[in-house]
């Protein structure tokens, strides 16, 4: 049967989740989720919560979808223990190195692949499910064709967000919050810069052209169903009790066999909405009509007094019990309640003495038993051996029925405690000796400069499609050069056949590496029978992750720019390090496009657009080589050529520079001020997140 999965932002959301049908809740505890303003469970809170929703057969799914660094590591060991101790059933995870410690400390409690992880392809799935999770939650962006292809052929289940806001940028991809203040999506802190105005060329305030509508998903929820996925998520943590108690019950009426009516969809609205609701994605209808701001909301008291009534007013009844009665002259009453779950509670009663005016039937007896307002339990059924002629006390039979289901409450609210292990740090490697090689990446083969193939950079990293599109590129290039393909972050499954053209096609030219920025593109590479890199994409926080890239065979890893000197200098190099020290940081990937949104016909091979926010600051927008997305680069390019020293006894392997909206000539005085030194410009300039670390 389909799962829903509700938010829990608090314990009155949770209730709010649990009373209007919601098959399971997410939540956050202590500080590695990413929603970090909800306001999150204490320990004792978790607890209390797990019970109630075991009681009530809902399953609690523990959100621990950050990136975790390695001085956080044993608090998040802790936080994995005792919540697998208090009995929750799934932990969702983000970093790769938190999968690996989930698994190793509460090893029987499944993991789930947030949506974080920006899994968009079969091949990201397999990937997940290789790492050992037991669901992946798909990317938002994804239509219907490509979720139902990676169901029919997932070898675990799959999860689609069905309700609520949608971020502009693929989740787990988007910098734009910590690059501009320091507050970390992927650490749970984004303070949603998409959601304010922009101005393409100067600032105008009436333009949002990052501000999706959300989400909604109401009217596909059966056909989702059909397809093979396992559970719809409602996204909102961070919304009031209210929201999560309409858009639960509506969406689980849907599930129900109910149909869609108008007065559910303007409920739907009436409790959150932006400017209406959106499901291009899902239809694959991407676009202008996608994009709405939030506007003030109309008095919706009774709207939402009526869904506070759900949760506050006494239980929905939703497990169903079976009662086995005997009542025999002579004999105590007995009772007994049966769960779903096979729990059995007995209790005892008076003998029943003969009847002098109405004998108990028994009818009488089960319309006794069904009574059970007031708990999470409704009748299911009453099988019972009733003597003739007897009499037994109402007040004899309901303090009976009281007795068992109070027991089954108990039995339904035990944890049996699991398997847990020690927190273990991973081996440190220490990683290169001496002064770390250069790196060049490139977007266009006009960047790869006669300059630039003189300074003989160990890697020069150019995308795919410009090495296919220009295969002289392989005989410019000297033989203390390696050359390495840039596959772009998203590729659909859908997408697969033309990235393995361009892949064969490279590796006749001799091209034998991959730089790759998704967990699903590293199976990819490898059956196509390259060597690997990885990229800023897979969000390499943290040793623990590290060797899961040594262990899978991977090259080399860019870390992660949101990590500090110190971090840097600290991780383990359990596969040779680079770091990134110029070039404008990328903030965002995004699948609708911001270039035909402005002008209603796609230009982003000749156009470059910028938007500007409140504070004059330039975000150029540019195409991601080969295919037709968006990236949203920062302003000001992150400079630290006069900073190299620096980087010395760190154990890095390369210091790379990245060059996007560069011509050939500033690419030739960059390369100059690598070698010679420049003075650090801060208006045009950034030592981006290195030295102030993000939140």
């Amino acid at each position: 049967m389909l799962e829903l999965l509700s938010p829990a932002g608090s314990m009155e959301a949770l209730r709010a989740a649990v009373q209007n049908g919601a098959n399971a809740v997410y939540l956050g505890y202590d500080r590695f989720n990413a929603r970090m303003g909800a306001q999150n469970f204490s320990a004792d809170e978790l607890q209390e919560a797990i019970v109630y929703c075991h009681v009530r057969g809902v399953q609690v799914h523990l959100t621990l979808n950050t990136l975790v660094s390695d001085r956080e590591m044993a608090r998040a060991a802790e936080v994995i223990r005792a919540a697998a101790v208090f009995g929750v059933d799934a932990f969702i995870v983000q970093d790769l190195g938190m999968v690996q410690l989930c698994k190793e400390i509460a090893p029987s409690v499944p993991v789930h692949a947030s949506t974080q992880m920006s899994i968009h392809s079969l091949e990201g799935v397999v990937a997940a499910a290789e790492l050992g999770c037991s669901r992946v939650v798909l990317a938002r962006e994804l239509p219907m064709e490509q979720i139902r292809h990676i169901c029919r052929r997932s070898p675990v289940e799959i999860e689609v967000f069905v309700h609520g806001a949608l971020c502009m940028c693929y989740s787990g991809q988007c910098y734009l919050s910590s690059v501009i203040g320091r507050r970390s999506g992927n650490r749970g802190q984004c303070a949603q810069p998409c959601r304010l105005a922009y101005g393409y060329g100067r600032f105008e305030a009436t333009r949002y052209p990052l501000s999706l509508k959300d989400n909604c998903l109401i009217e596909h929820v059966r056909e989702l169903e059909r397809m093979g996925v396992a559970s719809v998520k409602i996204e909102g943590r961070m919304k009031r009790p209210e929201y999560v108690a309409v858009v639960t019950k509506a969406y689980r009426a849907v599930i129900d066999g109910k149909r869609v009516t108008e007065n559910d969809m303007q409920q739907l609205e009436a409790v959150f909405s932006r400017q209406g609701f959106t499901q291009g994605y899902y239809e694959g209808k991407t676009g202008q009509s996608m994009f709405g701001t939030r506007q003030e909301p109309e008095d919706n008291r009774e709207l939402f007094a009526a869904a506070r009534a759900t949760y506050e007013s006494g239980e929905s009844p939703r497990v169903p019990v079976k009662f086995y009665a005997m009542v025999r002259a002579g004999e105590p009453a007995q009772l007994a309640a049966q769960d779903e779950d096979g729990h059995v509670c007995k209790a005892v009663g008076p003998v029943p003495e003969q009847a002098l005016v109405h004998s108990l039937t028994a009818d009488d007896l089960e319309s006794r038993l069904k009574k059970t307002g007031g708990t999470p339990y409704y009748c299911a059924m009453v099988r019972s051996v009733v003597d003739p002629g007897l009499m037994l006390p109402a007040s004899s039979v309901n303090a009976m029925r009281r007795e068992v289901l109070a027991e089954l409450t108990a039995r339904r609210g035990r944890v049996t405690l699991p398997k847990t292990n020690a927190y273990n740090p991973p081996a440190l490697y220490d990683g290169m000796s001496g002064e770390p090689q250069l790196t060049v990446a490139v977007r266009s083969a006009a960047q790869i400069t006669p300059r630039l193939i003189a300074e003989k950079p160990a890697v020069l990293y150019v995308p795919l499609s410009e090495l296919y599109e220009h295969p002289e590129l392989t005989r410019m290039i000297g033989v203390e050069t390696q050359l390495a393909a840039i596959v772009p972050r998203v590729v659909w499954s859908g997408e697969n056949p033309g990235l393995a053209e361009q892949l064969k096609s490279v590796y006749v030219m001799g091209v034998r590496q991959l730089l790759v920025g998704n967990l699903g593109q590293i199976k990819i590479a490898k059956a196509a029978g390259f060597a690997v890199r990885g990229d800023f994409g897979l969000n390499i926080y943290n040793s623990r992750a590290m060797h899961y890239l040594r262990a899978n065979g991977v090259d080399s890893q860019l870390l992660s720019f949101e990590m500090t000197l110190p971090q840097i200098r600290d991780v383990s190099k359990a596969v040779p390090a680079e770091i990134l020290i110029y070039g404008r940081l990328p903030l965002m990937l995004m699948e609708n496009c911001v270039m035909k949104n402005r002008t209603g016909t796609c230009s982003c091979q000749t156009t470059q657009t910028k938007l500007i926010d409140r504070m004059g600051e330039e975000f150029p927008i540019v195409k991601d080589p080969g295919t037709c997305r968006n990236v949203l680069l920062n302003g000001k390019k992150l400079y630290l050529l006069d900073k190299k020293e620096s980087f010395r006894g760190m154990g890095l392997w390369a210091l790379r520079l990245q060059f996007t909206t560069e011509n050939a000539g500033e690419v030739d005085r960059v390369l100059s001020e690598y070698r010679s030194g420049a003075r650090f410009e801060p208006g045009s300039c950034t030592r981006g997140l290195y030295n102030r670390g993000v939140e």
